[in-house]
């Protein structure tokens, strides 16, 4: 009995020499480390893998020393494969913590973010590729410390062959979604926070992953797609070259309205306070585009840093260009114009003369006679 409490001793006594190793280690780390974010995230996120690894290594080499009966084989193996799991965890911590360092240097926050959307894109796919290779690898070396899954690896390899044919036929549209993750993340045609176009649908790109790409659409809603798609069917990309993009905000009013002042009152609005916060600067226009019928079409081009603010500020001038219309011009507002009079097709005696009547102006159709009682025969049918 006091053989085992004395080989129960030892082993305690060099986990925890190890564990206590470790935590020092670490303290002096986070110690010096308080100006450095990585030895901070280190400290922090290692510690735990790190301690029940040196934990194990301590009691596998003390248990051989601690005892002489056989009973410690089992208990050896079983350390072993908890050493190999904890091992796994410990590469794909510091895995994870390289890939928040490097994204760290690269900020999407900031209007000219182009490359640093790129390095995320790739970072990310990187990311996810090295935790499933670590956990396949573990897994692995795990299975192997078995004797029968030896046994059993050897019959798998001879048969890989016709494994791989069958398995690539059958898994043919995942394995395609893969390549196409790949695809999209190196091949630089989409990128994480991509202002774009799918479906019919305005969004950003939220996540990317091997199989699957998640759009956040504007009113929150999630659009989930296979990464095929994106190689296999056009879709519109707002931002690929850069995040700034062009609007338009267009009105039809009457031929009346004077242009330039139109003109000026767009660049006073996006001068303006209100427009600050969105107008980049680079672009400001109007333009008649259209000009048949009854009414002339003007259409007001602005520029935006990005398309969030190129959406505030298209709405922002077509209400005040809608306003200045109603204050300055009233008369310009869009009109129907009607002639009433003239000769009657079937009498020899003439009707009444001529008149311009504004049909969109009901005081104006009430005082036209002949006007008003033909709206009124027209309500009665």
């Amino acid at each position: 009995m006091s053989d085992a409490l004395l080989s129960i001793a030892i082993i305690a006594a060099a986990v925890a020499a190890a564990v206590i190793a470790v935590t020092v280690v670490y303290r002096i780390l986070r110690i010096a480390g308080r100006r450095s974010t990585l030895l901070t995230d280190i400290s922090r996120r290692a510690y735990w893998p790190t301690t029940i690894i040196a934990a194990l290594l301590a009691a596998r080499l003390s248990i051989p020393v601690a005892t002489t009966n056989g009973w410690h084989g089992p208990v050896l193996h079983v350390i072993m494969l908890a050493s190999i799991a904890a091992g796994g965890w410990l590469v794909a911590t510091l895995l994870g913590l390289a890939a928040d360092t490097a994204l760290r240097r690269f900020r999407i926050d900031v209007n000219d973010n182009l490359a640093a959307r790129r390095a995320h894109t790739q970072i990310t796919v990187i990311r996810r590729v090295a935790f499933a290779v670590v956990g396949i690898v573990t897994v692995g070396a795990m299975l192997i410390t078995f004797p029968g899954a030896r046994a059993a690896g050897a019959s798998v390899l001879a048969s890989a062959g016709l494994v791989g044919v069958v398995a690539a036929l059958a898994a043919q549209s995942t394995l395609g979604n893969m390549f196409a993750g790949l695809q999209l993340a190196f091949g630089d045609a989409l990128r994480l926070d991509d202002v774009v176009v799918v479906e019919g649908e305005w969004g950003r790109i939220e996540e990317m992953t091997l199989g699957y790409v998640v759009v956040k659409i504007w009113d929150e809603r999630r659009l989930i797609l296979p990464s095929s798609y994106f190689t296999t069917t056009p879709f519109q990309n707002w931002t690929r070259t850069a995040a700034s993009v062009l609007g338009t905000a267009e009105i039809d009013v009457d031929w009346s309205l004077p242009v330039d002042q139109m003109r000026a009152e767009l660049r006073r609005i996006v001068e303006s306070e209100a427009a600050a916060p969105l107008w980049d600067g680079r672009v400001c226009g109007l333009q008649v585009t259209e000009a048949t019928g009854g009414t002339i079409r003007t259409r007001a081009l602005v520029s935006a840093a990005n398309s969030s603010a190129l959406w505030d500020l298209r709405c922002l001038v077509r209400e005040q260009l809608v306003a200045w219309v109603q204050e300055q011009h009233p008369q310009a507002r869009p009109r129907v114009r009607a002639e009433v009079g003239g000769h009657d097709s079937g009498t020899s005696h003439p009707s009444a003369p001529l008149q311009r009547v504004n049909l969109s102006d009901p005081a104006a159709v009430e005082t036209t006679p002949g006007v008003g009682d033909q709206n009124s025969s027209a309500d009665h049918r």
